[in-house]
């Protein structure tokens, strides 16, 4: 070897072990996630899962921080008049889009406007109908522009709104609120959330999308918070599967988990002790019912016999190995703004056999032979949804009721659920956006795609609407309150569980705390050596 080649050797040795140590100098999490997003058009969403990645891309007015509690974002400050009805926003100066632009007011004007535009498709549009002229846009009664919300000026944005809202500020946190970029979005219509393409303004940025394998995401230089991002680099795996995620987890592979199996509890309890988080969480699992015209799951007296003999505490500790808690109402417990004593279904202490024989009676009420009906039990992909189903499949036998599993895939589930699929039984869980129990029984007002159902109670929807215009909370918790007792009656849904948080997160992992909404987004985090 000549001189040359030795010297050359050594530079090319040294550039490689350069090249390595910047390259590990890059702190990279690796988040699991229940499933792929089914868009990355937040105006497209409705699942924690997609709320996950569009708050890691996109921040708001307001944001949640590590305790979940509401702090600034884009907005440094606000204000709101003493009748509740106006809310004015001040942005910070240095808010910037990933390309460099400035954000401004008008970016959550498009998006909001946009958002309500009937053409768009949004199902979860009506969780803005707070704001003044929000329900009208969105029904095509009156124009976007019509909307209660308003650009003072680039750095000053105006909300009013139909009635004092007490989870306003709360709801602005939610992925419905988050602004666009408007150049992009009409310059490349449905292309603008491709890698390459997508402009966010968020603490991170889309690197690419490989569905079914993972979400790259990494630091947004333009991000006004930059300088306090820790993790560089996010890469959120799809899940399905969580004990596929347990594996990765143990392996190292992965640093946070945001589900677990239920039925290896026994085992991460005693190996994985400090990983494992388990907190209250805000949310409910029910079954929606709907069944095909003429079936007898139409009456509620079926309805009725399915909830009464379903085995709540069998299925919480059992299946969910006590990581979840019987449900005996839509609304979970705990939730801010409510009546003291909430509505819940009366046979919570009942026997069960002698719920068994109240369901039979029931059903021989509604003229259904035993053996005579069989429902089609579905859910989305999981090992935790399978085994509560199965469960529920042998319960129904003891009141003459057969039932067959269908498994359905994860990524379209919901899709298919929205968009009036046909169905007998469904898997469904809902996590509350804000805490107010508006926000769990809006889910079964007439038009509401999240009534998965279709179930239409005119008396129901009328409490609804008054609820949303009465200014007194006590009055408008109990107007809530009756209308939950109009649907614990019908039952169109059946409350089965409420929600814990289960998560696994590597002792490296610093900055995460357990809260009720379960939010933990990565610009809080940090990875330890």
């Amino acid at each position: 070897m000549t001189l040359f080649s030795l010297r050359a050797g050594a530079c090319a040795l040294a550039l490689m072990a350069g090249t390595a140590g910047m390259a590990a100098a890059q702190v990279t999490i690796v988040r699991g996630n229940d499933t792929d997003p089914a868009t990355l058009d937040h105006h497209l969403t409705s699942t924690v899962a997609e709320s996950r990645i569009m708050n890691d891309l996109y921040e708001g007015l307001v944001v949640q921080d590590a305790q979940a509690k509401v702090v600034p974002g884009v907005a440094e400050s606000w204000e709101i008049s003493e009748d509740g009805l106006t809310y004015t926003f001040k942005l910070r100066d240095d808010a910037k889009w990933s390309n460099g632009d400035p954000v401004v007011a008008e970016d959550f004007v498009f998006a909001l406007r946009r958002i309500m535009t009937p053409a768009t498709a949004a199902v979860y549009a009506n969780i803005l109908y707070p704001i003044a002229n929000a329900e009208a846009v969105a029904t095509g009664a009156k124009q976007p522009e019509e909307l209660g919300v308003e650009a003072v000026d680039a750095h000053t944005l105006k909300f009013t709104l139909n009635a004092p809202t007490p989870y306003f500020l709360e709801l602005l946190t939610h992925q419905s609120s988050l602004p666009m970029h408007r150049a992009t979005v009409e310059a490349e219509g449905s292309n603008f959330t491709k890698p390459g393409v997508m402009v966010t303004n968020g603490a991170y940025k889309l690197v690419s999308f490989v569905p079914n394998d993972r979400i790259v995401m990494e630091k947004n230089e333009h991000f006004h918070g930059a300088a306090n991002v820790a993790i560089d680099r996010v890469e959120w795996v799809p899940f399905e599967d969580r004990s596929a995620c347990l594996r990765r987890f143990e392996a190292g592979e992965v640093q946070m988990c945001t589900d677990v199996p239920a039925e290896q509890m026994a085992y991460m309890r005693e190996n994985l002790k400090d990983e494992l988080h388990i907190a209250p969480y805000l949310g409910t699992y029910y079954l929606p019912v709907k069944g095909a015209d003429g079936s007898p799951l139409k009456d509620k007296r079926v309805r009725q016999a399915i909830s009464m003999v379903l085995d709540r505490d069998f299925i919480a500790e059992e299946v969910w190995q006590e990581t979840m808690l019987p449900g005996y109402s839509m609304v979970p417990p705990g939730i801010s703004n409510y009546v003291e004593t909430p509505p819940a279904l009366d046979y919570a202490d009942e026997d069960l056999l002698d719920r068994e024989d109240k369901a039979k009676a029931l059903l021989e009420e509604a003229g259904v032979a035993e053996g005579s009906l069989t429902v089609q039990l579905s859910y989305n992909s999981s090992e935790n949804h399978r085994n509560t189903m199965t469960a529920i499949a042998d319960m129904l036998k003891n009141i003459g009721i057969n039932a067959t599993l269908n498994e359905m895939e994860g990524t379209n589930y919901f899709n298919y659920l929205k968009e009036g699929g046909a169905y007998d039984i469904v898997r469904a869980g809902w996590i509350g956006d804000y805490s107010d129990p508006q926000n769990f029984l809006f889910l079964f007002e007439g038009g509401v795609p999240f009534n998965y159902p279709r179930w239409e109670n005119a008396e129901y929807d009328a409490l609804m609407d008054k609820a949303a215009v009465t200014q007194d909370l006590g009055q408008r918790a109990q107007i809530m309150a009756d209308a939950e007792t109009i649907l614990l009656d019908e039952v169109p849904a059946i409350p089965l569980l409420t929600y814990s948080s289960r998560a696994l997160v590597s002792g490296k992992v610093q900055g995460y705390a357990d809260n009720l909404p379960d939010v933990h987004l990565t610009r809080w985090l940090s990875l330890a050596e």
